[in-house]
């Protein structure tokens, strides 16, 4: 087992997020001491499970530098995830997103430096390219914020600044800092801000109104934008890897090279349901990207490769989401 990882204090801030609680149940697995921190404004505990039993908990906003100070004291590492996701709150809340971003990494990082952190991932996002000038796109790719004016790119923004701060600081402060850019992660229990549970609620909803003959479906955008996705058990076992393994100021995408349109990706979620639809086109959000997919083969020379398919993911998400249907949607 890695040393990277076993035997390691961790602080996971946004560790009842979705990502968050599923990094916790991994390093625990892995042989790690867990610490959360999250404010529980669009996370629940019980999404630990019983590794609830198993951690060291605080509530409390990352913005608080005092609450962050706490938290950090008395780490080995430090997984920064704490950070306010859905596209709908980019253009409803940018400053929220934004004062988030800046004030949650200035408060780790100098949280760190006070308590003798040297070890630090953080949680990027593939928002930080806007529109990739190549695809796949690879690591070295210019990071973008096309228009300042346009509230979406509060989040890709903020993202930018916690990786330059993450660099510039890791160089000198820390012995090892890892960023990763995760490209849309998706499963069970994710919130409702996000596409593939967005498509399918909407389907439910749709099939329970029309039981027979060919669903109209209606979607943002044309159909023909693309994305690629990974089910979040594959991405925790990539984020492991890469820090696990990861050099020292490595920056590695986390998601898989299957390129896929949005109008496919409706009509995945239908056929999970067993129904037909008829894509209905509809406007697309001012700022939205219209292709994005990584290139991962520096995460596949670590050893990593996914082994739950797009349809697979999508049926066991499906699953959760039509047991659970009447999951509020998140207030920020």
């Amino acid at each position: 087992m890695s040393s990277r990882i076993s035997g390691k204090k961790i602080l996971v801030t946004g560790g009842t997020g979705f990502i968050g609680s599923a990094l916790i149940k991994g390093l625990l697995a892995a042989g790690a001491e867990i610490r959360s921190l999250d404010n529980d404004s669009r996370g629940t505990i019980t999404r630990l499970g019983e590794g609830q039993y198993s951690i060291e908990r605080i509530t409390g906003d990352i913005r608080d530098a005092e609450v962050v100070r706490d938290a950090v004291r008395g780490m080995d590492c430090v997984c920064h995830l704490a950070y306010v996701n859905g596209t709908e709150f980019f253009y409803s809340k940018p400053e929220l997103v934004l004062e988030v971003a800046t004030k949650g990494m200035i408060n780790v990082l100098d949280a760190c430096l006070a308590a003798g952190v040297r070890e630090l991932v953080l949680a990027s996002s593939s928002e930080v390219y806007q529109a990739p000038p190549t695809i796949p796109t690879d690591e070295t790719a210019p990071l973008t914020v096309p228009d300042v004016l346009n509230p979406r790119f509060s989040y890709g923004g903020g993202k930018i600044i916690s990786e330059l701060l993450a660099v510039t600081y890791g160089r000198k402060f820390f012995n090892h800092t890892l960023i990763c850019r995760p490209h849309n992660v998706y499963g069970p229990d994710m919130g409702g801000e996000h596409v593939i549970p967005q498509f399918v609620l909407r389907m439910k909803e749709c099939a329970d109104r029309n039981r027979d003959g060919i669903v109209e479906f209606p979607i943002q955008g044309t159909g023909r934008e693309t994305r690629s996705f990974i089910y979040i058990d594959d991405f925790i076992r990539a984020l492991l890897c890469v820090m696990e393994q990861g050099e020292p100021l490595g920056i590695y995408h986390i998601g898989t090279d299957r390129e896929i349109s949005i109008g496919e990706l409706a009509h995945v979620v239908a056929r999970v349901c067993g129904r037909e639809i008829r894509i209905v086109p509809g406007d697309l959000l001012a700022g939205s990207t219209r292709r994005r997919c990584p290139d991962v083969r520096k995460l596949r020379r670590l050893g990593f490769e996914p082994v739950v398919s797009l349809e697979e993911g999508v049926r066991r998400t499906t699953e959760w989401y039509w047991a659970n249907c009447d999951v509020p949607r998140a207030e920020v």
